[in-house]
């Protein structure tokens, strides 16, 4: 039978299923129910205008009995006020689906994602996974309420923890861009990321070969295929000894993997490592000695055509007898290759060429070029930028040639 005494917690732990309730002695209406499986609810009955309700503030375990007490509190004076309390809640149940519906990481997936895909598929996945791993406390929060002063705590966040400026742009961008897109698509009035502004960042790094690096970088490729070449002898060596079936003999081609192609590759075209991963043979003119880089493939979403030099000629024309597949360079299942940061590592590594990526074989590409007189937009060209100020900042030329140039004077 219910019972009436100060709803607290030494109450509630003497409440048994038999009691079925406990009544507030000091708020009216507020009371407790218990049920025969021993979980208990806290409640605020209560008339108003002739009507009655049962409104339900919350479950014992989430709440205490302090605080179901205080909330008992503030809906009594509400109720006084004569505000609906049944209709506020409704109100505040629809705002938060709202808001959840429009949480960063439902719009990137349901709104954002589908619009990048229309315009390039290529790069859709990656815009998105790079503003869920670099927003990943974000995700969860509403857009209206991803504001500048927010991003700007971020990125302070990220520059402590000496996180690249650069980078640190890059996110920001991305998120930016995502942002004005809702804005376009009324799925939020504005925002304010315009007030977060892009930190400067020194632009001036453009990391090529030296003559002494390309020579040791060219050495050590053509001595790791001969390490390859030499242990598949040995292998097949121990092979038929045993009597058991022989691999491919490497001698019979000019390359063991796919690495060095793609590095000289690289070095000769100026292609960027994506580029050259979705490179097809279909995508290769033998006849005109011409490659073509598709639209989809392209960073700047149009396609080029490079000439091949001599090297690049040689290397596609080599390696064609030794891919299985349409794309030019493959993996497994004959699918696009999609890394091979560890063996170029170790190839840099036994060069002794230290602070060098693989995009930098972009710059030296770019860099020869302008050191041999190349005009300015026919790099641009070949490197497939849009914008020639792109250009003059990856193909600077190497401040030796410049101390030649003055010399002629």
């Amino acid at each position: 039978m219910a019972i009436k005494a100060k709803i607290t917690t030494s109450s509630i732990k003497k409440l048994k299923p038999s009691d079925k309730r406990l009544t507030d002695t000091e708020i009216r209406g507020f009371h407790a129910r218990i049920h025969a499986s021993g979980n208990i609810h806290y409640y605020l009955y209560y008339k108003t205008h002739g009507r009655e309700g049962n409104f339900k503030i919350g479950s014992h375990g989430q709440l205490t009995p302090s605080e179901a007490r205080e909330i008992a509190k503030v809906k009594s004076g509400e109720l006084a006020r004569g505000i609906d309390i049944q209709k506020s809640r409704l109100d505040e149940r629809q705002e938060t689906e709202r808001q959840r519906a429009n949480q960063l990481c439902k719009y990137l997936v349901e709104h954002y994602k589908p619009w990048l895909e229309a315009r390039n598929a290529k790069t859709a996945d990656r815009i998105i996974q790079t503003i869920q791993s670099g927003f990943a406390d974000f995700l969860k929060t509403p857009l209206s309420e991803i504001t500048a002063r927010k991003v700007e705590q971020w990125r302070n966040q990220k520059v402590k923890a000496q996180m690249g400026k650069a980078t640190v742009n890059h996110y920001v961008n991305s998120l930016k861009g995502a942002m004005s897109r809702a804005v376009e698509w009324d799925l939020i009035p504005s925002h304010d990321l315009k007030k977060v502004k892009t930190l400067k960042v020194e632009s001036t790094r453009l990391r090529y070969l030296s003559p002494d690096e390309e020579e040791s970088l060219l050495s050590t490729l053509r001595e790791r295929d001969e390490r390859l070449k030499t242990a598949r002898d040995q292998a097949n060596e121990f092979r038929r000894v045993r009597n058991y079936p022989t691999q491919p003999d490497l001698r019979e081609q000019e390359y063991s993997d796919h690495l060095e192609p793609i590095v000289l590759l690289a070095m000769n075209t100026g292609m960027r490592r994506g580029e050259i991963f979705q490179l097809k043979w279909s995508n290769i003119d033998f006849y005109s000695k011409t490659l073509t880089v598709e639209a989809g493939n392209a960073k700047s979403g149009k396609s080029r055509i490079i000439p091949l030099n001599d090297t690049a000629f040689y290397v596609l024309e080599n390696w064609k007898p030794i891919s299985q597949s349409q794309y030019v360079f493959h993996g497994k299942d004959k699918e696009p290759l999609t890394d091979i940061k560890k063996g170029f590592l170790k190839v840099l590594e036994e060069a002794d060429i230290e602070e060098f990526r693989f995009h930098d074989l972009r710059h030296h590409f770019a860099s020869k070029l302008v050191m041999r007189g190349v005009d300015l937009n026919t790099v641009r060209e070949l490197l497939g930028h849009a914008d020639i100020k792109m250009t003059l900042r990856y193909a600077h030329l190497a401040p030796e040639h410049k101390a030649r140039a003055v010399s002629l004077l």
